[in-house]
């Protein structure tokens, strides 16, 4: 059993979606698996309770616990960079490895690694936030160099209701923000049932689309040197950018 690679997952712990997506990604890959520590989080908005969920200590307290099972990467699957600043992504990396002694990854910090790698910079968001959220998602995107030409949101608080949005619905959505022609199409949320989606609307669209929970497991796998390739039937991710 020594060739096994063991990915851990910082979870929301109102999220019911991302631990069977990711488990159903990894499914082709018997020596793969994924084990999900879970935090607190059940709101998404600017208020300042909801903001404290997302400081470093929880992330810390779970990553401590993951890495018992000698992970070899903990990634947080979860997207509060995107309203946070990216760089609040870059200091829990670097925070988790210190405590834990495991390389990190985020789904933010991937996604913005695909565009960068691509030359995709005209992209599109879905997502299923609030109106405060996604307008602070699009203003970091613009100040980081990115243009955001479109993007469709549910105004939802969740984050336990972000699980109950339909495929489609969120098909419906990145229909609409296709009508931009963007480069890329970008579904924020690890709650949302993003991925499962993504491989039928890039062949009705003709354009990628990038979920969150797919660009976490995607760079999980690319840090412990797995052919991504071998993840079949969850987009052009997987087989573009491989490693």
């Amino acid at each position: 059993m020594s060739n096994r690679v063991l990915l851990g997952m910082l979870t929301p712990s109102s999220n019911t979606v991302l631990e069977p997506v990711t488990s159903a990604m990894l499914s082709g890959l018997p020596e793969v698996t994924a084990h999900f520590g879970r935090f607190t989080v059940k709101e998404i908005s600017l208020r300042a309770a909801a903001l404290d969920q997302f400081t470093d200590a929880p992330f810390l307290d779970a990553a401590r616990l993951l890495a018992d099972a000698r992970l070899n990467v903990i990634g947080w699957n979860g997207t509060s960079a995107g309203w946070l600043g990216f760089a609040a992504d870059e200091k829990l990396c670097t925070s988790i490895e210190a405590e834990t002694g495991i390389p990190a990854c985020t789904s933010m910090l991937a996604l913005n690694e695909i565009l960068e790698t691509t030359g995709r910079k005209r992209f599109a968001i879905v997502s299923p936030y609030l109106d405060e959220i996604q307008d602070k998602m699009v203003a970091n995107y613009n100040a980081a160099g990115f243009e955001v030409v479109a993007e469709r949101h549910l105004n939802d608080r969740g984050n336990f209701s972000f699980s109950e949005v339909s495929e489609e619905t969120i098909e419906r959505m990145c229909l609409e923000v296709a009508e931009a022609k963007p480069e890329a199409i970008a579904i924020i949320c690890t709650n949302m049932r993003g991925a499962p989606v993504a491989e039928r609307m890039e062949k009705a669209l003709g354009i990628p689309v990038y979920d969150t929970v797919s660009t976490v497991v995607w760079k999980a796998l690319r840090m412990t040197g797995v052919d991504t390739r071998r993840v079949e039937g969850w987009g052009s991710l997987f087989r573009e950018l491989h490693g």
